[in-house]
């Protein structure tokens, strides 16, 4: 499996999309997670992470080259106060949006996908709860490898 990406096993460009369509819907239709969306969403939401989910596990540099760096998107989810059920239930919604797009029948691109983002929601995403302001300016997107390790330069890994 090491020979391709995590991307490229996950369906490359379309599969991204396929995962950050389900995704949103579900995100979006949760009562717990859809309060995070209680403002709206950019009209190309689920562009821009099929993009980035797609340059996290290996795909092109679409999100960063496209939509800016790494620092952007944490400051989004930045600065919510704490909210670990919101969490547990966006990894769940996601596990649930992965069976969606049909990942299901690539188990162990199913799982690096999902350990992915369940490292993202409990460390990137969630790590400057009190605020915004906290987020470095100079955060470089992650790389999620199959065994399980991030390239990552940033507060922490």
């Amino acid at each position: 499996m090491t020979e391709q990406s995590i991307f490229e096993a996950a369906g490359g460009g379309a599969g991204m999309t396929h995962i950050a369509t389900a995704w949103h819907e579900r995100a979006m239709a949760d009562p717990v997670v859809g309060h995070a969306f209680h403002g709206g969403t950019e009209p190309d939401h689920v562009d821009r992470l099929a993009a980035y989910l797609g340059e996290a596990l290996g795909g092109p540099p679409r999100y960063t080259q496209t939509y800016g760096g790494h620092t952007h998107v944490v400051r989004i989810h930045s600065g919510n106060g704490e909210h670990d059920e919101m969490n547990e239930r966006a990894v769940d919604c996601f596990a649930a949006a992965l069976q969606d797009a049909g990942l299901d029948a690539a188990p162990e691109a199913y799982q690096a996908v999902l350990d992915y983002w369940r490292w993202a929601t409990w460390h990137p995403m969630y790590r400057y709860h009190r605020s915004a302001d906290d987020v470095p300016a100079d955060l470089s997107l992650p790389q999620w490898n199959w065994d399980g390790t991030v390239t990552y330069r940033g507060a922490e890994a």
